[in-house]
């Protein structure tokens, strides 16, 4: 007989939750679920903030957010899942950087917490209430831990950089042809 604790309540209530928002987000970009754009819509918005292509950047991010928060909520393969959906968080949390901090003023404080939650979950496991558990963690080693982190991270920082290039880029234009009108 198996006996769960506080900790495996939690961690599960915890991987529901922010799984949970996490899978809702995504599925508004992939599929248009819950009042999102879909694909089309999403890909426009990517492209509008820096993001590009901006269909390959919303596929990219919904499945960070869908397929990381659906694992995440399951307690399936969560080193991965964690990192994938920390990745794309941080993502987010660049365009809403120059809002500041605050959710009331288009900050990053929403990204910022669901991505630091989903790292977290990476790092301390799924608790034993959880698929990662059911199947001897087969999917959740330790060396897995820093192997996603450190993969997730190299990629975000890339697609980040060259998103924050390509934004500097076209305020440095727009303020080149603003000399002109002048």
């Amino acid at each position: 007989m198996t006996c769960y604790d506080r900790r495996d309540l939690g961690l599960l209530l915890l991987r529901l939750g922010t799984g949970g928002v996490l899978a809702a987000h995504g599925a508004q970009k992939l599929f248009g679920w819950f009042g999102g754009a879909g694909i089309e819509g999403t890909g426009q918005f990517m492209e509008s903030v820096g993001y590009r292509p901006g269909t390959l950047s919303a596929t990219a991010s919904g499945l960070a957010e869908w397929g990381g928060g659906t694992l995440l909520a399951l307690g399936l393969a969560t080193p991965a899942a964690g990192a994938a959906a920390a990745g794309g968080m941080a993502g987010a949390a660049a365009v809403h950087a120059p809002s500041g901090f605050f959710n009331q003023e288009g900050g990053l404080e929403h990204p910022a917490t669901l991505g630091l939650t989903a790292a977290a979950l990476a790092v301390i496991g799924p608790g034993r209430l959880s698929l990662d558990h059911l199947l001897r963690d087969r999917l959740n080693r330790g060396w897995m831990v820093p192997a996603a982190l450190g993969a997730a991270a190299a990629g975000t920082a890339v697609v980040v950089g060259l998103r924050n290039k390509r934004v500097r880029q076209a305020a440095e234009m727009s303020g080149q042809e603003a000399l002109f009108e002048e």
